[in-house]
């Protein structure tokens, strides 16, 4: 039955909205299959390239004396002969990891912080989705924070605490005062056994807060849990499929092999767990924390999940606490994200060095040590190699053509994590995603580096 609101027309602006929505959904579906058809084909050429010119022979070598008879082929094949045996280290525990089963116990009441800033209504479906869960509304908490937002923000956070005053808290800074503020706000105020934290972009599937509370509930020595981030918006883009396929294999076969030795160096601000009294003792010294003499305001998660591990907690992964959040559909919003993430990690990376060498716990030490060093180790020597490269390119352009070949098989048999957790064809973007990184991204993590300290560019 149609109701009269329904024979009224769209109001022009409306109707454009959707028309240019629908145009873009039917151009993204063009490219996709054409993309589909066109990948596999290139990659069957480069396979066939690289079989004729050698390009994978110096995997080939890797145990031959010949490879170590001068000091850079040695480096080289030393480093790429480590570096694939710690992959192999790395898959058999990601093979093994099996996700924390839901508990039969009673249930920990847990505060949920959802800090925003210039968020607009999607802050509210952030909100929703955590009302809307099946978590018991008896044992939940919900503090939203309002991180001075100079748009509507406040307007969608009020609204949600209107329709569920017993459940939701809002908090309202008069001025930007950092995402930092905003989760110390949530810890200091909240009353839950285990605080959950959600980005004010990010969505949360119905049963995540279950999933995500389980291992802290099985698990006394578990501090913190990473939860299993995918892209809310993956159809809108190339970018958002690439990065969808990017966040299966950097962030999903990364935590779980990480979780098996309880290491995961990250819980991230779109979804984690931490139990109470592992974070209270520090939430003042990591609001405050400093870096080479200013203020840290960026990677609080990072930072957060260190003071967790320096504690003597381990720190797991829950692939079924699934979150979808917003990631940039630009260059310019993509190379923001990874300079805060770059920034964070080499800050975090020297924190994290000060405390690996210790008994910060009783056992499970040497495979986090491992691989710190072998993490740490990969950005000098691939940008050696890569100047190497260069200068060979100058003098046998041949050269060029061969990586290019070497790069997309070898994307291509790393996407075999991918194909293994999600079974689609949407792998071919992370394939795509490689070429792209080689080409536009390389500059990131050097930049960071020399510029960390710097705090532009931030998270709120």
């Amino acid at each position: 039955m149609r109701t009269a609101a329904s024979t009224l027309p769209l109001h022009p602006t409306g109707r454009h909205r959707a028309e240019r929505r629908g145009f873009n959904l039917k151009k993204m579906q063009v490219v996709d299959l054409t993309l589909k058809i066109l990948v596999p084909a290139i990659l069957l050429v480069f396979f066939m390239i690289s079989l004729h010119y050698g390009s994978l022979d110096g995997y080939l070598q890797l145990l031959s004396r010949r490879s170590y008879s001068a000091f850079i082929p040695a480096l080289g094949a030393a480093y790429t002969l480590a570096l694939l045996l710690f992959q192999i280290v790395r898959t058999v525990l990601w093979g093994l990891y099996r996700p924390y089963a839901l508990s039969a116990g009673e249930l920990p009441k847990v505060t949920v912080i959802i800090p925003a800033y210039n968020e607009g209504e999607m802050v509210e479906k952030a909100i929703s989705a955590v009302v809307a869960s099946d978590y018991p509304h008896d044992k939940l908490e919900v503090i939203c924070i309002d991180d001075g937002s100079k748009d509507d923000t406040w307007h969608y956070i009020q609204r949600a605490a209107e329709r569920f005053p017993h459940l939701i808290k809002a908090v309202q800074f008069p001025h930007n005062r950092g995402k930092k503020a905003g989760l110390y706000a949530g810890f200091t105020q909240g009353q839950g056994e285990i605080f959950v934290t959600i980005d004010s972009d990010s969505v949360i599937s119905h049963d995540t807060l279950r999933q995500v509370v389980a291992p802290m509930m099985q698990d006394a020595k578990v501090g913190a849990v990473a939860g299993n981030v995918k892209v809310y918006n993956r159809h809108q883009s190339l970018l958002g499929k690439m990065l969808a396929v990017r966040f299966v294999l950097s962030f999903d076969f990364l935590r779980a092999s990480q979780s098996r030795y309880g290491g995961v160096t990250c819980t991230p601000g779109a979804l984690s767990a931490y139990r109470r009294e592992a974070v209270l003792p520090h939430v003042e010294a990591w609001l405050n924390q400093t870096f080479l003499g200013a203020p840290c305001q960026h990677s609080e998660d990072r930072a957060l999940t260190n003071f967790v591990l320096r504690a003597g907690y381990y720190s797991v992964y829950q692939r079924t606490a699934i979150v979808h959040t917003l990631v940039p559909e630009t260059y310019k919003g993509l190379c923001k994200m990874y300079l805060r993430w770059e920034r964070g990690n080499v800050r975090e990376s020297f924190v994290q060095l000060g405390y690996l060498f210790t008994n910060y716990r009783k056992k499970d030490r040497l495979l986090p040590i491992v691989d710190f060093f072998m993490t740490q180790i990969e950005f000098p020597l691939t940008y050696l190699f890569l100047g190497l490269l260069l200068g060979s390119i100058v003098v046998y352009p041949l050269v060029f053509i061969k990586f290019l070949a070497a790069l997309g098989v070898i994307s291509a048999i790393y996407m075999i994590y991918y194909l293994v957790l999600e079974k689609d064809l949407d792998f071919i973007y992370g394939v795509i995603y490689s070429y792209y990184a080689f080409f536009f991204l390389q500059w990131i993590y050097p930049y960071a580096f020399l510029t960390v300290r710097n705090r532009h560019w931030l998270t709120r």
